[in-house]
């Protein structure tokens, strides 16, 4: 839901909620079941009042608070969405809840139990994850991660490339983040022989007390290649985000291009993929929402999804 510029966006919600605080019955004779409705609307507002109004992103369902959204922040200031779904005898049976992390918390629920206590204990979850996604943050910063290009929190498997069209597919334990990984080698047979004859001779060596970018390093016994958005030194050149190629293959098709090295940066400083500006011109004409202005196209990066332009000519 989007911020309006003087008031929070719920506060129309909260409103339309605050008669029933202070006036369960309402106004005259009311019918029993209109009476007891009233009550558990009551009821769910004030719950929310005690969470904060802040921390709700959106109120849904038939009755408008059937299903809520809140934000949630961890101790590393990741920020999570948790719903929350009543059912119609709340409290007396206990929410559902859903949220993007790798498992969910089995509630400890009574009938006294409110709301805030739902996000105490979805607090008290990402606590046990946080060495889990701090792993994981290792994980995407120190390799070449091919897949998936935008992880979730709920994610475990991770695609790594190591060079020469091979790849390693890890599963990571969620409990247990820095022990050794379930792995698949993907590519081609004579370097994946010599990868898994080293996994399965240095496994033994992986330690927890290590970084997890080194551990897998140590046990392929292997120097890892780093991800695109890596710096570079000078004398090094950074391999296209599209082909996988430092540089473009020589052809006199490619006229001015041929041989050339990745001559175009994304400019969103979390992603900075190189690219050949011919592939990134050749990918933005698959995509169907690319559009041209005179000789330029508009378009995505295919890894962080920011705007990016290139020329459609070489010219």
């Amino acid at each position: 839901s989007s911020h309006g510029a003087t008031r929070h966006p719920l506060s129309r919600r909260r409103s339309s909620l605050a008669p029933f605080a202070g006036r369960p019955g309402g106004s005259g004779a009311a019918a029993p079941a209109q009476t007891a409705r009233v009550l558990q609307l009551r009821v769910r507002a004030a719950q929310i009042e005690e969470v904060g109004w802040g921390q709700l992103v959106s109120a849904t369902g038939d009755d408008g608070v059937s299903c809520l959204t809140f934000r949630v922040m961890d101790e590393q200031r990741r920020h999570h969405l948790l719903e929350i779904t009543l059912p119609m005898n709340y409290p007396a049976c206990p929410p559902s809840i859903a949220a993007d992390v790798p498992y969910l918390p089995k509630l400890q629920w009574s009938e006294s139990s409110r709301l805030k206590d739902v996000l105490c204990q979805f607090q008290e979850h990402l606590k046990v994850l946080q060495d889990y996604w701090s792993t994981m943050d290792g994980i995407d910063k120190a390799l070449w991660v091919v897949d998936p290009t935008k992880p979730t929190y709920a994610m475990s498997h991770h695609r790594i490339a190591l060079g020469d069209d091979c790849y390693i597919l890890l599963h990571v334990d969620t409990h247990k983040p820095n022990s050794l990984p379930e792995c698949r080698f993907l590519g081609t047979d004579g370097k994946l022989e010599r990868l898994i004859k080293n996994w399965r001779k240095n496994r033994k060596r992986w330690s927890a007390d290590r970084k997890f970018h080194e551990n897998l390093a140590t046990v392929l016994d292997f120097a890892l290649p780093q991800p695109p958005s890596v710096s570079i030194k000078d004398d090094q050149q950074a391999d296209c985000g599209i082909c996988y190629a430092t540089h473009l293959p020589v052809d006199d098709e490619l006229g001015t291009q041929s041989g050339c090295a990745a001559d175009y940066k994304c400019e969103n400083p979390s992603c900075s993929r190189a690219f050949h500006s011919v592939c990134l011109r050749d990918w933005l004409r698959t995509i169907t929402t690319t559009r041209q202005s005179f000789d330029v196209l508009f378009g995505n990066c295919p890894y962080c999804s920011e705007p990016v332009a290139v020329k459609s000519t070489d010219s």
